[in-house]
Formats: structure tokens, C-alpha cells, sequence
């Protein structure tokens, strides 16, 4: 099982006062001690128009990772594929693989949030479709030779040979948990990732549907299960969840608002409870243990352990750069040993 880190969002908390430039510093900081500490991979977030400054350039963040690091995979979680031209993602990602040296992992989504489709122009009801849409300019534009393949929604001919090529396949991996979504990983993707909302079982049950879809279609290649789960490392249990703990219920309280589209003032305690259950955090051995049960439940849903990374949320807003880093450098030095 590999293991990795992020997500990089750069939003800024109220009571946070540095300027923007130093939350981008930040993370290639902590992209710099991800690596050093022998860890497998880097993310980034995508959403828009947030006063916190969420981060939107997904494809220039990947291209400042790709030259701050030299051998770590890197890759966004998620990036809202709907809200993108289909060419110009192909061309920009495409050069942020050459520009890593073939280490990108495009993960993408249909989105969700109103506004962000509202200020796009684009009809949210057409977002599964141009999620669909978006796979197959991507493959045609990355092939050896012209698009062949006819738009529903970008105006190119299939005659045009889309540049940059990636010197080698750039993995696609497509994010949820509802079935559809999981079905169409199975059968479009490279890779799947499971959100953080998932339960265990959850997993397992999902992970177990997408080999009998790939059995059944008789789909081959190497197919990667991408696990998301917040959490953190530290001296004990108390420790680690006080570090975690207001960046965490920041992040969760921003995220009901862009799934909603409506403001949220509070999380309530029952959503509080729930979010520290859901949480992974601790000693180094406590971590592990939780790791430990999302690589049994892939197992018993007949998953290898090499086909499975685990993306471990240790980037919280306003955490502290350094607080950060000592949990990175820990989870390298004491879990990820562990669970490889």
C-alpha cells in the first residue's frame, strides 16, 4: 500500500493574517518534507469563488509541485472537470506530466456546488455528461495521433492533433461514492477514490463492486483504489486531535457550504462527533491501526495491497506550517514503514 498526503487548498481562516503569497509557500514546504520523508504522493483541492481563497489554479499548483519535487506522484483530488475546457485541461495537464517527468494523477469529479456552475456558464444538470465527455477528449488528445473523437461539448474537430503529448499514460482517476459514480470509474478509469465520507464498509462494498464491473466487462490494466481519510500524528491521541481539530472543523464547515450552496455558521455537536469518528489520528501505532482497517476491508473485498494509496488529510487551514510538517515527516518515518 502506498501512502501520501495533502490536500493542498490554501484557504486562509479568519483568524489567520499572512498573505496569500505565504499560504503557496506553505505548501511547497510541505511538499518539500512530504518528500523527504519518503512518502508517495502530493495533492491538491479545486473549488472556486470562496472568500477564503480556496485554491482554483489546479493545473499551476501541479506544475509548482512537479518543480519543487523530483519523485513523488502528483495529482489533484479533485479537480471539477465540468468546469474546465476538455482541450485545454488535455494540453495543461499534459505539460505538467512532462514537466514531473511522466509522476501526474488526474483525479476528477462532476462537482456539485450551484454557484461554481452558475458563474461557468454551465448547465449543472449536464455535469455526469461532461464529466464523460472530458474522458474522452482527454484519451483522444493524449493519443499518438489526432483527437478522433466528436465533442458533444467543445467545438474541435476530430481531425486536430492536440499537443503537448505525455511522454506515457497519465492516469485518470474519478472521484464519489454514489453507484453511478463508482461504475463509471470502473469502466472509464484508471483509478477511483473513495471520500473521506465513506465508511469502511463503505469501501469495501464499493471496491468490491467496481472489480465485479471490470470482471464482468472484461476490462484489463492496472486499476489503483485511492483512499481519502482526514487525520493526523502526534504524541497521543489528545495531542494529535488538538492540532487537527479547528483546522479540520474549518474545512468540514466550508465543505457543507459549497455541497449545499448555502451558508453554514456552525457545525452542530452531533456533525462534530460524527466528523472525530471518521478521523484517523494519534500515535504512530494508533494510525496505523486505523489504516490497517480500510487495507483488510480492500482485501476482503479482493483488492491487492499493491494496487491501494492511501491519501492521508494532514493539510488543515491555519494548523501551522511547522506543526505540519513534524506530522509529515512522523508519518513517514513511523507509519508509512508499517503499512507498506
Amino acid at each position: 500500500m502506498d501512502i501520501g498526503t495533502g490536500l493542498f487548498t490554501c484557504q486562509r481562516r479568519p483568524d489567520d493574517d499572512r498573505p496569500t503569497s505565504d499560504l503557496y509557500d506553505e505548501m511547497l514546504t510541505l511538499a518539500d518534507a512530504i518528500e523527504d520523508a519518503g512518502l508517495d504522493s502530493a495533492w491538491v483541492s479545486e473549488h472556486h469563488f470562496l472568500d477564503d481563497g480556496y485554491l482554483s489554479g489546479t493545473m499551476p499548483a501541479l506544475g509548482a509541485l512537479a518543480a519543487a519535487t523530483e519523485e513523488i506522484e502528483i495529482g489533484s483530488c479533485i479537480a471539477l472537470a465540468p468546469l474546465y475546457d476538455a482541450v485545454r485541461l488535455a494540453e495543461d495537464a499534459a505539460t505538467v506530466d512532462l514537466l514531473s517527468d511522466g509522476r501526474l494523477t488526474l483525479g476528477l469529479a462532476i462537482g456539485s456546488n450551484p454557484r461554481e456552475f452558475a458563474e461557468f456558464g454551465v448547465p449543472r444538470e449536464e455535469r455526469a455528461e461532461r464529466l464523460a465527455d472530458t474522458v474522452s477528449v482527454l484519451r483522444g488528445a493524449w493519443s499518438a495521433g489526432p483527437l478522433d473523437y466528436d465533442s458533444e461539448f467543445h467545438a474541435i474537430s476530430a481531425d486536430t492533433s492536440v499537443t503537448p503529448k505525455p511522454d506515457g499514460e497519465v492516469p485518470i482517476m474519478l472521484g464519489g461514492s454514489a453507484r453511478p459514480a463508482v461504475r463509471r470509474a470502473a469502466r472509464e478509469a484508471d483509478a477511483w477514490c473513495a471520500p473521506s465520507a465513506l465508511s469502511v464498509d463503505g469501501v469495501r462494498k464499493r471496491a468490491a463492486d467496481i472489480r465485479n464491473v471490470r470482471e464482468e466487462e472484461g476490462l484489463d490494466g492496472d486499476f489503483t483504489y485511492y483512499v481519502l481519510q482526514h487525520g493526523f500524528v502526534g504524541d497521543s491521541e489528545d495531542e494529535a486531535w488538538e492540532a487537527m481539530r479547528d483546522g479540520y472543523f474549518y474545512l468540514q464547515r466550508r465543505y457543507a457550504e459549497i455541497f449545499s450552496g448555502e451558508a453554514v455558521e456552525e457545525l452542530d455537536d452531533e456533525r462534530k462527533a460524527e466528523l472525530k469518528e471518521q478521523a484517523i489520528f494519534g500515535t504512530p501505532e494508533e494510525v496505523v491501526a486505523g489504516l490497517d482497517e480500510y487495507r483488510e476491508a480492500l482485501a476482503d473485498a479482493g483488492v491487492d495491497d499493491e494496487d491501494v494509496h492511501f491519501v492521508f488529510r494532514t493539510y488543515f487551514p491555519g494548523v501551522g506550517t511547522d506543526r505540519m510538517v513534524d506530522c509529515v515527516e512522523r508519518l513517514g518515518a513511523e507509519v508509512a514503514p508499517e503499512v507498506r
